[in-house]
């Protein structure tokens, strides 16, 4: 508890340059946080019709995962990273050169689609390097760097929106291929072999290797299923802080809503920096399934108070209150599912699972869209609060069948 961020030395020598490529990629994150305003304002779409675009972004995701979950564990991790992430810096590079056109929704599509491909990869190479006994701290430094980076970037993204709306897409773009530059060069390839798999049959832990395809080993592990199951409510409702919150401050402040939406999530970021050390530390000693169940009370909380909120430090403080929760599941949820992930299945895990557990992610923008449209603002973050306290209750039930896995 003096030195929280002891927890992060003598990590794997990958775990340190994959934070810091998290870092770089994070600062140039511009294009999805700001991709609703964007559709909306720039180029005048309406709020259902910009939710429907989002949405079709979220199902690209589910085949380009799927495609390099597969390929990652039968050719290896590195031979699926480095073609994908030039492919979705490409695309970013080119919405830059063409902004303000018809043709930017499909380019950033198609960048969705590439990084669909990559997050599997991502999250197979980060658990190949760690085991059980140092995975939790390694995990939860690489969201610290998301977060490092993401302090900074929502508030350039933010000053940019309506200054000069190309360099959301060149900064997005060219952060991506210096990350990319830095992983090609000191991560080399991790996955395992074949014969340390077949060597794995033999382990007592829930990473012992799996015969069979991927939905035999999915099945085989139920809990697991149950999990991604929850979580799905969870995804749901974070996902309205990036398609409601922001119609929610620009319909409250006009145009100077975008940059408070930025300062908010400028806000989640740092907070996030400066607690989560402390907060893993803390509650390492607990299970995990008890620790997310308490992040879903903070979503509730933080999620049913949006729809009373008008003046900016409410905001603010709320930002504070779902962001305890989101460094809790964060911290608690990756090392939870790494731990009972099949080796022989990593890629395979690392998309389909994120697939299950991110469908409220893909459901969140069309469904919102459409409660805006059709009811109100207000009743959109009734909603969120419910989907929240749904997803609480499941993971506290799972937590008590199981004493916490």
């Amino acid at each position: 508890m003096k030195h929280p961020l002891s927890i992060y030395r003598g990590l794997p020598q990958p775990i340190y340059t994959l934070f810091f490529s998290t870092v770089i990629n994070s600062v140039g994150i511009f294009v999805y946080p700001f991709l609703t305003l964007y559709l909306t304002q720039r180029l005048g779409y309406p709020p259902a019709r910009a939710g429907r675009i989002i949405t079709i972004a979220a199902i690209l995701y589910i085949p380009g995962s799927l495609i390099a979950s597969h390929l990652t564990d039968a050719i290896g991790r590195r031979k699926v990273f480095i073609p994908c992430e030039l492919l979705m810096n490409s695309c970013y590079v080119a919405a830059g050169i063409l902004e303000g056109t018809a043709w930017v929704v499909p380019l950033v599509l198609s960048a969705l689609f590439f990084d669909g491909m990559v997050d599997p990869v991502r999250e197979a190479m980060k658990t190949d390097v760690t085991g059980s006994e140092n995975r939790q701290a390694s995990f939860s430094l690489i969201y610290l760097g998301h977060n490092i980076g993401f302090a900074l970037g929502p508030i350039i993204a933010g000053m940019l929106f309506y200054r000069n709306p190309k360099w959301l897409f060149f900064g997005n773009g060219l952060a991506g291929f210096l990350s990319l530059l830095l992983v090609s060069v000191n991560v080399k390839e991790s996955k395992p072999s074949k014969a340390i798999i077949a060597l794995s049959r033999g382990w007592e832990s829930a990473e012992r290797g799996q015969e069979g395809g991927l939905l035999t080993a999915l099945f085989s592990r139920p809990t697991l299923l149950l999990f991604a199951l929850c979580i799905t409510f969870f995804s749901y409702a974070y996902s309205q802080t990036l398609f409601a919150l922001p119609l929610l401050t620009t319909t409250l402040y006009g145009e100077a809503g975008a940059p408070l939406y930025g300062r908010m999530m400028a806000v989640n970021a740092v907070t996030v920096v400066l607690l989560t050390p402390l907060i893993v530390t803390s509650l390492r000693r607990f299970n995990a399934l008890a620790n997310i169940a308490v992040s879903g009370i903070l979503y509730t909380i933080g999620f049913s108070l949006f729809g009373f909120a008008h003046r900016e430090l409410t905001f603010l403080a709320l930002v504070v209150i779902y962001t305890l929760g989101e460094i809790i599941a964060a911290t608690n949820q990756g090392y939870w599912v790494a731990n009972n992930t099949p080796i022989s299945h990593r890629g395979r895990f690392s998309a389909i699972l994120p697939i299950i557990m991110g469908s409220g992610h893909a459901i969140a923008p069309i469904v919102g869209g459409a409660i805006i449209q059709y009811a109100s603002m207000d009743v959109l973050w009734v909603t969120t609060a419910l989907a929240s306290l749904a997803g609480t209750a499941g993971i506290a039930l799972l937590a008590r069948s199981t004493r916490g896995g």
